[in-house]
């Protein structure tokens, strides 16, 4: 006979595994009703249009039940509803495996294999569509896409061999009509792209390359033909943009491209220098690609624009006049040869250009600016030119100006002349040469004649006095006594 002590010591033995089976079920109900719960959540939310909180409940449903395929549906769906098709299409792929024949899955992700391109897949999912007593909707758009698949199978075909026979307009023809269904396909992009190179479509190049980058993962040989592109359009930032944007090793091709690295080099570096470096900087630009002709102009244009603001009025003109030859309606080319006519005092040669700048860029105030002032000083060089009295030029400094102005005060002064005549054209003379010292070693007198107004002249005064001015040239004679009254000095 079995003790009562033996049998209770079995009981306490197997009491905690009862416990743990216990606990499991209790678990088992209590996360069928959470997954329950979220499932209910996410469809309320997707009904009500609020996406991103709906996509969190399937994505907890998911979590809680892996093998739950309508889970997986449910999360396809808000992908596809947010413009996720890469997302939605494995959950579409997992709700096939666990349910074969859950024809509306198979059905939306042969839709989404069609707007890939990959055709064959598509109609494999849609014949298994057809074969699966599909409703009438689904056996009607089933066989829709397989007669369209088809045909775009078929055109695909033509397309190649027009691309082969380098009939580049058909060829784009035909895949246009295949991208308009196929509108993720990377490889009719790719092939299009091709078709508008060779046919000089450079911008619309540019688009199916840039949108065939982003539908394939390390898209190398997109990213590096949008690099050489760009490259051979002067344009090496977007170059080296694209030729670093793939993923591959460092020292491969698509990520060492020597002459775009250089190129970014060079001109970086001009913007960081003084503009009589940036020159050099920009020179060494066109002997690192001479024979992309974009970045000469490119070059070309900066070193005109480099020189006209470090006043090299000659080396300007000769640099900006030959970008000109070029590209004469370039607007910023115009405006810096301008500048430099103007300090090479060609006022009439600044304000043609001006004058051509303004036809192609209406509003811009520098132009407008520059216009205003060219008029001014060619009006100023038809009358007296302080600059000239001195010789002397614009960017002259101040000892420069005082040398200038001792010089020619000992030459003209009248003390020196006896005839009458000679002594009368003297006197005239020696007090341009004074009011020209007076005028330029004044800032505010010169920066009033630099923008078109004689200080000296009374009509151009309208009234307003100055400390300069003929009445202030009477007093005596630095270089002796003598009837001459003119006070100056040479300081």
């Amino acid at each position: 006979m079995v003790s009562m002590d033996h049998v209770y010591n079995k009981i306490l033995t197997y009491l905690p595994y009862v416990l743990v089976l216990m606990d499991m079920r209790y678990e088992g109900v209590k996360c069928g009703q959470d997954v329950d719960n979220h499932m209910e959540m996410g469809k309320k939310l997707l009904a009500a249009g609020q996406l991103a909180d709906a996509l969190s409940h399937f994505h907890a449903a998911v979590d809680g039940d892996p093998k739950n395929y309508m889970a997986y549906y449910r999360r396809a769906t808000v992908f596809l509803a947010m413009g996720k098709s890469k997302s939605a299409l494995p959950d579409l792929s997992r709700v096939i495996e666990l349910k074969p024949d859950f024809t509306s899955a198979r059905l939306q992700r042969g839709n989404l294999l069609l707007k890939q391109g990959k055709l064959d897949e598509a109609e494999s999912d849609y014949k298994k569509v057809l074969k699966s007593s599909p409703t009438e909707k689904e056996e009607k758009e089933a066989s829709g896409q397989l007669t369209k698949s088809d045909e775009l199978q078929r055109l695909l075909a033509q397309s190649r061999r027009s691309f082969q026979k380098k009939d580049y307009v058909t060829a784009a023809a035909e895949l246009d009509a295949i991208i308009d269904t196929c509108v993720w396909d990377a490889a009719s992009r790719e092939m299009r792209a091709e078709c508008w190179i060779e046919l000089g479509e450079v911008g619309k190049a540019i688009g199916d390359l840039k949108a065939a980058s982003k539908l394939r993962n390390d898209n190398t040989q997109a990213f590096y033909k949008l690099s050489t592109i760009y490259y051979n359009l002067g344009d090496h930032e977007m170059s080296l943009k694209d030729v670093c944007g793939c993923t591959d090793p460092p020292g491969s091709f698509c990520c060492y491209f020597p002459s775009v690295m250089l190129l970014s080099k060079h001109l970086l570096a001009s913007f960081l220098c003084r503009f009589e470096e940036a020159v050099s900087k920009y020179e060494a630009v066109m002997k690192t690609e001479p024979n992309v002709h974009l970045f000469s102009l490119l070059a070309k244009a900066r070193i005109c624009h480099a020189l006209s603001q470090s006043q090299e009025a000659s080396r300007a003109i000769s640099v900006c006049s030959e970008a000109l030859e070029s590209n004469p309606e370039n607007v910023d080319l115009l405006k810096d040869r301008a500048e430099a006519y103007i300090q090479d005092e060609q006022y009439e040669e600044a304000l043609n250009d001006y004058e051509t700048a303004s036809k192609h860029s209406e509003g811009d105030r520098q132009i407008k600016e520059g216009l205003e002032k060219a008029q001014r000083l060619l009006k100023q060089s038809r009358k007296r030119d302080y600059y000239k009295i001195l010789g002397v030029k614009r960017t002259a400094q101040k000892k420069e100006i005082i040398k200038a102005y001792r010089k020619l005060a000992q030459q003209w002064h009248p003390d020196n002349f006896q005839d009458p005549v000679e002594k009368k054209k003297a006197e005239k003379k020696f007090i341009d040469i004074a009011q020209a010292k007076e005028v330029l070693t004044d800032p505010e007198m010169r920066t009033k004649f630099d923008h078109g107004e004689d200080p000296m002249d009374p009509e151009s005064q309208q009234g307003h006095s100055f400390h300069g001015g003929s009445q202030h040239f009477q007093g005596f004679n630095p270089f002796g006594s003598g009837p001459f009254n003119f006070k100056f000095n040479f300081n």
